[in-house]
């Protein structure tokens, strides 16, 4: 049981120029989505568990690579996320279970040495939908600096019975950072870091 990949699509951006300022070094974010038939299209199916243990391996292995070979190493990223956009005939547990596995995340996780979760969405939507893949610090998640998001979209995808799987990443935050990291609220605020709410 493998999945039945019909396109592969590579986003990259550089940012040049942020808030009429040059940036010190140009800010890239990139990302890679295979877009695959979805397994339980147009019905509903007890039981994912099959699909997810097959297609995770599979479809981490692959994405992640490619995620690396864009950045030159593991190392080089700052942040990253993932995404999973779903058909109109699957349900967004369809999207979901095929990026909420250690199967899948673990790859990308291990290849850049993180030790934050991978910030993700996952929605519903016809070809040419919004793709958007929150990113944030691979190991520091109240760095704000890092609080990106890729946003981008395939004219063809996801057909009805398709998903879009996504791997995201950044090399560095945004330029001209300047509003803070979530530590000194806590710490204007009087409260600690494991609770956040002061609940």
């Amino acid at each position: 049981m493998t999945p039945e990949i019909r396109k592969i699509v590579t986003y990259d951006e550089e940012v040049l120029v942020e808030g009429f300022r040059a940036a010190e070094a140009p800010w890239r974010m990139f990302a890679v989505a295979a877009v695959l038939k979805n397994p339980w299209a147009g019905r509903f199916v007890p039981d994912l568990k099959p699909e997810i243990q097959a297609y995770g391996p599979v479809l981490g292995k692959m994405l992640t690579e490619r995620m690396i070979g864009l950045a030159s190493s593991g190392a080089a990223i700052e942040a990253y996320g993932k995404a999973a956009v779903v058909g109109l005939d699957g349900e967004i547990e369809h999207a979901s279970g095929l990026i909420h596995t250690l199967r899948f995340g673990n790859h990308f996780r291990e290849a850049v040495e993180a030790k934050s979760y991978l910030a993700f969405t996952n929605t519903r939507g016809p070809a040419n939908a919004p793709i958007m893949v929150p990113l944030m610090d691979k190991n520091d998640a109240g760095r704000r600096s890092h609080y990106l998001t890729i946003q981008f979209s395939i004219p063809d995808a996801p057909r009805d019975d398709e998903v879009i799987v996504v791997l995201g990443a950044a090399l560095s935050g945004r330029p001209h950072h300047r509003i803070g990291d979530r530590y000194q609220d806590l710490k204007d605020l009087g409260h600690d870091v494991d609770n956040p709410a002061a609940v």
